[in-house]
This record gives C-alpha cells, sequence and structure tokens, in this order.
C-alpha cells in the first residue's frame, strides 16, 4: 500500500484506483434513457401494485371505520334519547309523588284541624258548663251570705256595744238599728 503524497490527513489509499474522467453512473448522460424507461417501468408496476392491492385495502378500513363511526354514533344518539326518556319518565315520577306527598300532607293537616276543633268545641262547651254551674254556686253562696247579713251585723253590733260600754246590748235595740240601715 502506498499512500498518495498530496494528502496529508494520514488516510491509506491503495495505489491501483483511477479517479479518473469517469461519472457517478445515474448521472452519466449515456445512462439516462435506459435509467428513464426502468423509472417508467417501477413507476407504472408501483402504480399498478397500489391501485390493485394496497389502495382497495385502505379503502376497505376506511370504509369499516366510517361504518362504525356511524353505527357508534347511532347508537350514541338511540341511548341518549333512551336517556332522556328515561329522566323525563323519572321527572314524571317524582311530580306525582310530590303531588301525593303534598296531597296526603293536606288531607292530613286538615283532619288535624278537624280534630282539633271538635277537641276545642268540646272543651269550650265543657268550661261553658263549669262556668255556668260555678256561676250558680256563687249566686247560691251569695244569697245565703246575704241573708246571714244580718245576723252577722246584729251579733257584731252586740260584740262592739258590749266592748264599748262593758254590758251586753240590748238584742231588739240592735235588730231594729240593723234592719234600718239595710232598708
Amino acid at each position: 500500500m502506498a499512500t498518495h503524497e498530496g494528502h496529508t490527513s494520514g488516510t491509506v489509499e491503495p495505489a491501483d484506483i483511477d479517479h479518473g474522467a469517469h461519472a457517478f453512473p445515474p448521472f452519466d448522460s449515456s445512462n439516462f434513457s435506459s435509467t428513464l424507461i426502468w423509472l417508467a417501468i417501477s413507476f407504472g408496476l408501483l402504480y399498478y401494485l397500489l391501485s390493485k392491492i394496497a389502495l382497495p385495502r385502505v379503502e376497505g378500513i376506511l370504509n369499516t371505520r366510517q361504518g362504525k363511526i356511524t353505527s357508534d354514533l347511532e347508537e350514541a344518539h338511540r341511548a341518549r334519547e333512551k336517556s332522556e326518556q328515561a329522566a323525563a319518565e323519572h321527572e314524571k315520577t317524582i311530580a306525582s309523588a310530590r303531588a301525593k306527598a303534598q296531597a296526603l300532607a293536606q288531607e292530613a293537616q286538615a283532619k288535624i284541624n278537624a280534630e282539633n276543633d271538635a277537641k276545642r268545641h268540646a272543651l269550650e262547651s265543657n268550661l261553658a258548663g263549669k262556668l255556668a254551674d260555678a256561676e250558680k254556686q256563687i249566686v247560691e253562696t251569695k244569697s245565703k251570705a246575704m241573708a246571714n247579713v244580718e245576723t252577722i251585723a246584729a251579733e257584731a253590733a252586740s260584740a262592739i256595744v258590749e266592748r264599748l260600754t262593758g254590758r251586753p246590748a240590748d238584742g231588739v235595740a240592735v235588730a231594729a238599728a240593723v234592719s234600718q240601715s239595710k232598708a
């Protein structure tokens, strides 16, 4: 192996390789026509394979995906409608239950009010009867007391006269004095 004298990089190159006027084969103008023919054949073959094999498969996959997406959307739409119907039925049930509960509460309140009114009327009539009895008793006691007032007044007057004078009072004079004060 010999080294090239013009290089200072320190790389070793074989001495028998000629770096002459030969160009890179694809860029060589004498090869253009065969390269263009092979390019056209390769492109045509690739186009044929893609259009007959790969693209129909991709189209099938896309159609399948589109069908799946469409069916999923339809199913979601049906599920949403179903849930909206269920929600509406649930709201109706709740409204019905509220109305029934409100009616029961009003009925119970009316019943309680009626019972309370009946109890109040019974209590009022009982109290009215007791008040009438008490008034009768007061009138009787008052009339008895008024009947005894003269006797009590005569006794009190006799006791006062006896205490002031030191002698027993005349019963007839005391009774006459009490009778005069009453009239």
